[in-house]
Formats: C-alpha cells, sequence, structure tokens
C-alpha cells in the first residue's frame, strides 16, 4: 500500500479503530501490547460484550499494554496513547467534532455494542487518518464499516483467519475486497506503529 497518505496528513490527528468478538479479549491484548507507547494516535474499539453483567475488560487490558485502557465516555475527545472502550450495552460512534458518542439504538449484526456503527461514523469523520482493524469473532460484524473506511481512504488491517480463535469476522472482512493487509495476530501492532511513524516524527 502507498502510504503517502500517512505523510500528507501527518499534521492531524490519527486514528485507529478496531472491532472484535469472540475471542476478541486475547486479541486485544496481543494487538495493545505490540503497540508503542508513545502511540501518536487514539485507539477505539468494540469488542462485543455481555450487557447483563459489568464488564473488566478495561483492568484486564490495562494489563498487558503501557497505554492508557478505559471506557468510553459519552461526549469525551479520543486522546492519543489511550484506548477507548465500547461499554456493554452501547455503540461507540464518532460524531461531528470528533468527539465520542455512546447510544443505545438498535442491535447491529445482533450486537451492541457493534463494529459497523464505529467504522461507519468514524470514517465520516476521520477519512484517510483511519487505520481499521478486524480481529477474531464468529459472525459478520465490520464488514460494511471495512467498506465504509476504504470509501473514504482509510487503511484497513484484518487479521490472519487462520491465526483467529473464530473466523467470521476477519474471513467477511477479507470477502469486501476492500482489505489492505491481512496479518496474524502478533504482526498487526507492528504494521500500525510503522504506518504511524509520519504522524510520530511530524
Amino acid at each position: 500500500m502507498d502510504t503517502s497518505k500517512l505523510h500528507r496528513t501527518a499534521d492531524s490527528p490519527a486514528i485507529v479503530i478496531v472491532a472484535s468478538s469472540a475471542g476478541g479479549v486475547q486479541g486485544l491484548r496481543t494487538l495493545l501490547g505490540g503497540l508503542d507507547a508513545d502511540l501518536p494516535a487514539a485507539v477505539l474499539v468494540a469488542q462485543h460484550l455481555r450487557r447483563s453483567r459489568p464488564t473488566h475488560i478495561a483492568t484486564i487490558l490495562s494489563r498487558a499494554t503501557g497505554l492508557r485502557v478505559k471506557l468510553a465516555e459519552d461526549g469525551e475527545h479520543p486522546q492519543a496513547g489511550c484506548v477507548h472502550i465500547a461499554p456493554p450495552d452501547h455503540h461507540l460512534c464518532v460524531v461531528e467534532g470528533g468527539a465520542l458518542a455512546l447510544t443505545q439504538q438498535d442491535r447491529v449484526n445482533h450486537a451492541r455494542p457493534a463494529a459497523d456503527p464505529l467504522f461507519e461514523s468514524a470514517s465520516q469523520i476521520f477519512g484517510e487518518r483511519i487505520i481499521a482493524c478486524v480481529l477474531t469473532g464468529a459472525d459478520g460484524d465490520g464488514a460494511k464499516g471495512v467498506e465504509a473506511v476504504k470509501s473514504r481512504g482509510g487503511t484497513v488491517i484484518v487479521q490472519d483467519p487462520d491465526t483467529a480463535q473464530f473466523h467470521g469476522m476477519p474471513k467477511s472482512a477479507i470477502q469486501t475486497g476492500k482489505v489492505d493487509y491481512v496479518r496474524p495476530a502478533d504482526g498487526i501492532a507492528p504494521l500500525i506503529n510503522r504506518l504511524l511513524q509520519p504522524a510520530r516524527s511530524a
């Protein structure tokens, strides 16, 4: 892929958006654990979570990374070096001005939070500054979002289905024909670090 677009937008904040479902906590641990502690981008995560009980995902993932990890809050702005995770039973979206919004609109792909609302809304605000990642999961969530990200010039990375605990989400993303990179779980973070190098040196 031609990474010149990352150079052209290095004076603007980049953003990493991640979708995962079944098997996703381990996938996220691997991804976040490999990202540079001085990552010059915020990370937004839509991981399918049970709504019936409180989640400890932020605490669990914090143990794997030097980045700050927290549940996303309605109205806050994503911060570089911070991982903002959609809380249970809420879609995480990005609205005008780059603020985060939590909604309880209808489930998407039988899930709330779901990947597609995050990917589609973020693509409208951040355009080619997005790096979108689809990790392990058992359904097709994220495929429409991948198409939205690519339509606005973003970059899409998908976990190699052969390394995913559940193949559905990665395979559905790949089948769109809009994926830039397919990497094993432990190869995604080094790629993101490299793609963001222009933003780090700006």
